[in-house]
């Protein structure tokens, strides 16, 4: 059995839903999956902790995606968790028996498909699972080139760890789908939207949290074994969970490029364009970063702050010239 909907992507949740989609009759993209849905954004919660450091995050948080792209299309979803695993296991056979095609939320760290080095404890990983032969559900995970298999042990493990976004055995069906056109209003809303989250006037949430993470770094001491900690966290929150700052930016790039074909508005094409040299300074921040932390340059928390604020600059610029271009 194959799926004929498997796609690679560049993100879990834009990836499995724009999948979902289409399998169910709509041809939509990864990145008009994430630019519709609203879903970029930056945050930086140092009241909510992993291992003891900050929550940062560069996008909207769990199942803002599906949400918001059910919204933008007049979709509807069913979103069921379970108490226990055998439960969740009974309901997931049951719709796979039904044909359906079945989104989960699972933790990285218990899919054994993952190389070793690649696992470890994030509980928001989206996958599609398409099947089942024996003892093993058959899985499109959009991280993954080809189809894969898991076990049923594994999976139950992933559906049901525990920790911070446990995912309670999540599982999500497809229930309706509106009408299939993407119009060049659903475009622009879900651009002002963006425009609005990433000038809100919160300061923990994204220019300003940029901002605060950016005056964070500055107070950080250079010698000291937690600055590299902390700095190290920042880009492990950037580039491997969830793609990241850099990545979201690229992927929303795309998406005004989409947007720009779609409504004929040919200045989002600039946008985009000048969307990518950002994402292109994002990467360089990780860089300077992790060549810090492996100590291959000096630890310099003065410079990590600059870049920081010179990122959240051109973050502010960008975001409102968008914003007025779509007004």
């Amino acid at each position: 059995m194959t799926f004929a909907h498997h796609r690679h992507a560049a993100h879990c949740e834009s990836g499995v839903i724009s999948n979902l989609i289409s399998h169910h009759g709509m041809p939509v993209s990864e990145a008009m999956a994430f630019g519709l849905s609203a879903a970029l954004s930056f945050a930086y919660l140092p009241f909510i902790k992993l291992s003891g450091l900050p929550l940062i995050a560069y996008r909207q948080p769990p199942r803002a995606i599906i949400k918001g792209l059910a919204k933008a299309l007049a979709a509807e979803f069913r979103f069921e968790t379970f108490r226990t695993p055998a439960a969740g296991q009974a309901r997931l056979d049951e719709l796979l028996t039904q044909g359906q095609v079945v989104g989960l939320q699972t933790s990285v760290y218990w899919l054994p498909y993952f190389p070793e080095d690649m696992r470890f404890h994030f509980n928001a990983h989206n996958l599609l699972v398409y099947g089942k032969e024996g003892d093993d559900y058959l899985i499109s995970d959009p991280v993954a080139e080809h189809p894969v298999r898991c076990n049923a042990e594994a999976l139950s493990r992933a559906r049901f760890s525990k920790g911070l976004l446990a995912p309670k055995g999540l599982l999500y069906t497809m229930v309706k789908l509106g009408p299939s056109i993407i119009t060049p209003y659903a475009a622009r809303k879900a651009i002002l939207k963006t425009c609005r989250i990433m000038r809100a006037p919160i300061p923990i949430i994204g220019v300003r949290g940029i901002k605060m993470l950016a005056n964070k770094v500055a107070q950080l001491d250079p010698t000291a074994r937690r600055s590299s900690l902390f700095v190290g966290h920042i880009i492990r929150m950037q580039e491997e969970i969830g793609t990241g700052g850099a990545g979201f930016r690229f992927l929303y790039a795309a998406f005004l490029q989409e947007a720009a074909e779609l409504s004929g508005m040919a200045v989002l094409t600039g946008f985009s364009e000048r969307l990518m040299v950002i994402g292109d300074g994002w990467r360089e921040f990780a860089l300077t970063t992790a060549r810090m932390v492996k100590g291959r340059d000096a630890m310099s928390p003065t410079k990590l702050a600059g870049m920081l604020r010179n990122l959240a600059e051109q973050e502010e610029v960008f975001f409102r010239e968008l914003k007025m271009a779509m007004t």
